[in-house]
């Protein structure tokens, strides 16, 4: 089964939040989902390696990008960092010119876990699925190595920065919090025995699986 069927990614726009994998997520379904796909942001991102990239707010100019390839990357261009920011042309004029849209709705400063906060995930209004990613590596680690917004985590769950995020504290926070309706626990290779237990203590449908392996283990 692939990513893209187990998390009922379906034409229109998807968010993907959270950590550990959201990226290689993406460039997974973009691989997977049939038709035209367009690859964007609310917060910001790197270019997608081998996929043309489009940082003009014209329409006509992202329709043309499509017709020479199937998977375009859209963004405006950052100041610095070579990074890409929301695109001027909107996510929802975006999901006029595309079958599907997989926009990367959070950030995590390349940590496996994190919490949220009040300004976050930049989730569009015309987002019909968003995909909660959760990195267990950061799984038996001490909160304050492995999370981002370690202090934000901690409130929620009531633990100590010191203390290990167990399956138990990670699925508590992601139910407190609320922000997706499906998950995938990436790196699952990694800690397959955690990595399940977090994916059945979640209150959203979730999955287990390795992007990086191109494995999904269904519960």
């Amino acid at each position: 089964m692939s990513f893209a069927e187990a998390l009922g990614v379906k034409p229109c726009v998807t968010s993907v939040i959270g950590s550990g994998g959201k990226t290689s997520l993406i460039a997974a379904l973009a691989r997977e989902l049939p038709g035209t796909v367009v690859l964007t942001t609310t917060t910001h991102i790197l270019p997608f390696a081998d996929v043309p990239l489009v940082t003009s707010a014209d329409a006509d100019d992202v329709r043309a990008a499509l017709a020479e390839s199937r998977v375009v990357c859209v963004g405006s261009q950052a100041e610095k960092d070579g990074k890409l920011v929301a695109p001027s042309l909107g996510i929802d004029a975006l999901a006029s010119l595309a079958d599907y849209v997989l926009v990367e709705a959070d950030g995590a400063r390349r940590l496996p876990l994190k919490a949220h906060a009040p300004w976050e995930p930049v989730i569009p209004a015309c987002s019909n699925r968003t995909i909660l990613v959760l990195g267990a590596s950061g799984l038996g680690h001490a909160v304050s190595e492995k999370v981002h917004r370690p202090e934000l985590f901690c409130e929620l769950v009531g633990c100590a920065p010191d203390d290990p995020a167990t399956p138990e504290l990670v699925a508590r926070a992601a139910n407190a919090e609320g922000l997706a309706d499906a998950a995938l626990v990436n790196q699952g290779d990694v800690a397959p025995d955690a990595a399940r237990e977090l994916a059945v203590l979640l209150a959203i449908p979730a999955l287990v699986g390795s992007v990086q392996t191109g494995i999904v283990t269904e519960l």
